[in-house]
């Protein structure tokens, strides 16, 4: 087997794109409340502050229409590519680029029908006056089979598993996936149906939760969920819902790894989701 096709993947998530009834009243809301800068963009809006990017596009409400990824280098871009074809999964090779990515960028759609992008970035940060720092860090789904979506993860797109967390009979309940020596970048959970969870922003800094609250208090948010920590990951995070019911984390002090730290394994228990507290546990 050639280095290509077990080289782990290397990137980070540079935006998203979330569907909404109401394009313009959430893109408002995000302007508002998480400090994104907002144009017009096609059919919606589109949302940035510096380390942050998201676009909102008309759908269904609490959905992620993709995705992206920005790769590390062009040989990550390629590497992506020759997995793909060994393993015989469809991907499209986007030729004129996207707003976001160069000339090159590849879309896959993972086995529950989420779309994923991986490309090399093609917009600068601009900064956004008044704008508290974080940065978009990671997505997590809910699959009726996560194992399966893990796996695939793993073996198809290049992710590296950092932690499982399994019931008393050793069945997957969530995994938490990197591509970067972050913790996580991707994570999924055992669920109902296959649905879109959360996505959340890094702000490195545990003092930075404390001005995101007061910030969150001053525009009459309510906090839904923490301040806490999670199990796997070790961090630090808040949680708020906007204006379609979207899960939106605050996250600081999120564990960096080594290439070789060994896959962690945890019990499916509120404690593992928060180590200071009650959790969710989906369903």
């Amino acid at each position: 087997m050639t280095a290509e096709l077990t080289k782990p993947l290397q990137a980070t998530l540079h935006h998203i794109a979330l569907g909404s009834p109401d394009c313009e009243k959430l893109a408002q809301f995000h302007h508002r409340v998480m400090g994104l800068d907002i144009r017009p963009e096609g059919d919606g809006f589109l949302g940035t502050a510096p380390g942050r990017r998201v676009h909102f596009v008309p759908g269904a409400a609490k959905t992620l229409v993709f995705a992206g990824f920005a790769v590390v280098a062009q040989d990550d871009l390629d590497a992506l590519e020759q997995r793909l074809v060994a393993r015989k999964w469809t991907f499209d090779r986007l030729i004129e680029g996207t707003e976001q990515f160069l000339p090159g960028a590849i879309e896959v759609v993972d086995p529950d029908g989420n779309m994923m992008r991986f490309g090399l970035g093609r917009t600068a940060d601009v900064p956004v006056p008044g704008a508290l720092p974080a940065r978009l860090q990671h997505v997590v789904v809910a699959s009726t089979d996560a194992a399966r979506l893990s796996l695939f993860y793993q073996e198809v797109l290049g992710f590296t598993l950092s932690d499982n967390v399994v019931d008393e009979d050793r069945t997957l309940k969530t995994a938490f996936l990197r591509c970067s020596e972050e913790h996580h970048s991707f994570a999924v959970f055992q669920a109902s149906s296959n649905r879109f969870d959360h996505h959340c922003y890094e702000a490195r800094e545990w003092s930075l939760i404390r001005d995101w609250g007061d910030h969150f208090a001053a525009q009459h948010v309510a906090v839904e969920w923490g301040p806490g920590r999670h199990g796997p990951g070790n961090n630090l995070f808040l949680f708020i819902h906007d204006l379609d019911g979207n899960w939106l984390e605050i996250s600081a002090e999120l564990e960096i790894v080594t290439p070789d730290r060994p896959v962690g394994e945890w019990p499916h228990a509120q404690r593992t989701l928060n180590q200071w507290g009650s959790a969710p546990l989906r369903t």
